[in-house]
């Protein structure tokens, strides 16, 4: 049995998501793979996630073990911008809060996976490297190079923080958790702890194939195979085909995005499956869809119009 420690840090806001991304991660689980499943959450969201029903899908799956860690208040004062809650410092704990692994993944449940992880999990050496991830696509952006660059980082060593894997071990020996927390106390960080991660872990971090973190930039730079210096068109055309889809963007359970359909799927797989909710969702953006076509006829109309007149 191949036993995967994976870490997921939300707050209530995100037990749906949470609820799909699990239920994609188990429904590709290979038959050796056992999922032992680490759920982080603050003070704030305890009652909400700790009673969302989420261990529930032990009961359904063979292959996983759930358990709740509270991070207590921590961070809750920490610096927010773009909407985003403090829970995203969350994962700069894991190997704190998570003692019992040497080495763990952690990834943001707005994620769905496609394929079994053990393989990239264990064939990862993370020798002399506290982090593993992908290079950001958002690099090959100048004025986003330049500001990196400004920041002492190489613009091409960059990861995501969405999906990665920590040298738990090492990160505990050099006491990084307590930089981390350094770290967050003065950021004004725009990346928040993305840009905290890429500035302690500065020096050693590893790079991943895009298809452990297939954003949505990612997804274009593969579909239009555009010259550019972060990854092969091999790695490109692997994460378009079965990577792990990062719904970085829009979200598929407010509106229409780029593989809503995927999430979608997974849902209907789920034990949050709601018909009226699923009904509901459709049927609103159908009813939306119509009045867009409407609206456009009236414009090709009125086009017609005043060049007859």
């Amino acid at each position: 049995m191949n036993i995967v420690p994976i870490a997921f840090c939300f707050d209530s806001n995100w037990i749906l998501a949470a609820g799909v991304c699990i239920t994609s991660l188990l429904e590709n689980a290979n038959e050796d793979t056992f999922y032992d499943i680490y759920i982080l959450y603050g003070d704030e969201s305890k009652e909400k996630i700790t009673k969302s029903n989420l261990d529930k899908l032990v009961d359904k799956y063979q292959n996983c073990n759930i358990t709740f860690r509270s991070v207590g208040n921590t961070f809750d004062k920490a610096f927010e911008i773009r909407g985003i809650t403090n829970s995203t410092y969350y994962r700069l704990l894991i190997p704190e809060i998570v003692p019992e692994y040497d080495k763990i993944m952690y990834h943001d449940v707005d994620v769905i996976f496609r394929e079994d992880l053990s393989d990239i999990f264990f064939q990862t050496d993370l020798t002399g490297y506290y982090v593993a991830g992908v290079s950001s696509p958002g690099s090959l952006n100048p004025t986003v190079r330049n500001h990196r660059e400004e920041m002492g980082l190489a613009w091409n060593e960059y990861i995501l923080a969405g999906d990665i894997i920590f040298n738990s071990e090492l990160i505990r020996k050099d006491n990084i958790v307590q930089k981390f927390k350094q770290e967050v106390e003065v950021s004004t960080y725009e990346h928040q702890d993305m840009d905290i991660i890429n500035v302690v872990c500065k020096g050693k971090i590893k790079r991943l194939s895009p298809s452990f973190c297939t954003t949505l930039e990612i997804f274009r730079l593969a579909t239009y195979k555009e010259e550019q210096a972060l990854y092969s068109q091999d790695e490109l055309q692997r994460a378009l085909r079965s990577g792990i889809i990062h719904y970085n963007g829009p979200k598929p359970w407010v509106t229409w995005c780029l593989n809503y359909d995927i999430w979608w799927e997974y849902y209907r797989k789920s034990i949050f499956y709601d018909d009226k909710f699923y009904f509901e969702y459709y049927a609103d953006k159908y009813s939306a869809d119509e009045k867009i076509e409407i609206k456009r006829l009236i414009k090709l109309l009125l086009k017609k119009i005043i060049r007859k007149y």
